[in-house]
């Protein structure tokens, strides 16, 4: 295993397009929250039962169903491996989208067991609360042999520590990109984002669309635990974030590669496959940079489910397994600019293959200081923070 990809933390620490048919929408984040929604919480979920249920095993034959349907963040695969699987198993495929966790919990949790869904794609920390809650069902693992390919440090997480109700589909970090013509210092860490918010990018910064993201920035800053509940704390960032950062904010999105799109901004917090694809598909690569920022930032991980009430139980093991196969890992981390937790992406010389590789494979040194979010009793503080810094904004 190469030093990069040697390990990503103790593990206690680590926490579409309308559908599917060949054809695929723009690209949106795979990441954006809702402003509020964090303060939706577990009233999401009142009323909901709990299910321990295990999905069916597939027919003796091995005949799997002709349909399945999928719910994940938008433009979050390599349309080609969808197609592969289709074509191979005479399956229609149908993909929808959503835009944040409380979204496609929303829907679960109105719809019962019905919604139709067989597959969706949560975050790790929403995994418990949808599983207790019976949004989602146990997967039959004899029926994923190629688990055994993900690597072990995205096995066994605290969220789902038997590996009962989730695969890891991928994982990702939080940082900012900035445009080094406007900016030619360098910068590191996010006291520097919040100088250059002020200074050189004053009216031309982007934060994110996510109140745990944005609170973040300034509880790094001041070296404060990113998932800290002291109201202390939280009151010293929301000065930081209202007073200083809010003033200069052009924008809250949910993807940089869209504002790079868009054009106009210099600073962009962002999540690293969205900036690596931003800076991709811009005229002038060379003029963009990524921060892996210090102290410290988010690691998070999204999953493979199975949805409680699913249609087409069968189809969703077998497409899950064809996904997270080693042969599609490549395609799945150069389309979506995320790590997919493959044991082959761990193999010496793969960054050799990738533009941008540094974007999509921190070094150990990085992945040592990361965090995964929590959500805890200061979100809904945190939502107060983001309301008030938009306010601020006049966004």
């Amino acid at each position: 295993m190469s030093e990069r990809m040697r390990v990503l933390a103790p593990r206690p620490a680590l926490a579409q397009y309308a559908s599917y048919g060949g054809g695929l929408g723009g690209r949106f984040s795979r990441r954006g929250m809702l402003a509020g929604a964090g303060a939706l919480g577990m009233g999401l979920l009142a009323g909901c039962q709990s299910s321990g249920s295990v999905a069916s095993s597939p027919a003796a034959d091995g005949r799997i169903e002709s349909k399945l349907n999928v719910y994940s963040w938008g433009d979050y695969d390599d349309p080609d491996v969808l197609d592969a699987w289709s074509a191979a198993h005479d399956v229609k495929l149908q993909v929808d989208a959503y835009g944040s966790n409380e979204e496609l919990i929303a829907k679960l949790a109105a719809a019962r067991g019905t919604s139709g869904y067989d597959i969706v794609v949560p975050t790790g920390l929403r995994v418990p609360d949808m599983a207790e809650h019976g949004l989602i069902q146990k997967l039959d693992m004899s029926l994923i042999p190629n688990l055994d390919t993900i690597d072990p440090n995205f096995r066994g997480q605290d969220y789902d520590p038997n590996d009962e109700y989730s695969v890891c589909k991928a994982w990702g970090t939080t940082g900012f990109v900035y445009d080094t013509s406007a900016v030619p210092r360098e910068l590191t860490s996010w006291q520097d984002f919040i100088d250059v918010a002020q200074d050189e990018a004053n009216g031309t910064t982007m934060l994110l669309e996510d109140p745990w993201e944005v609170v973040a920035i300034a509880l790094a800053a001041l070296g404060h635990d990113l998932n800290t509940i002291d109201e202390g704390e939280l009151d010293e960032a929301a000065d930081i974030v209202v007073e200083q950062l809010a003033p200069t904010a052009r924008a809250y999105l949910g993807n940089a590669n869209t504002a790079m799109a868009q054009g106009g901004f210099v600073l962009m917090q962002a999540f690293n496959g969205d900036a690596r694809q931003g800076i991709m598909e811009a005229d002038d690569p060379d003029r963009w940079k990524f921060v892996f920022p210090t102290p410290s930032a988010n690691i998070w991980t999204d999953n493979w489910c199975l949805a409680t009430g699913a249609p087409n139980p069968d189809a969703a093991h077998s497409f899950i397994n064809h996904v997270i196969a080693p042969d599609n890992a490549f395609a799945q981390v150069d389309y979506i600019g995320y790590h997919t937790g493959s044991s082959v992406l761990a193999e010496p010389g793969i960054e050799d293959d990738f533009d941008f590789a540094d974007i999509v494979f921190p070094t150990q040194e990085v992945l040592d200081r990361l965090v995964p979010s929590e959500f805890n009793s200061g979100q809904a503080r945190r939502v107060e923070i983001f309301t008030d810094a938009q306010a601020r904004s006049g966004t």
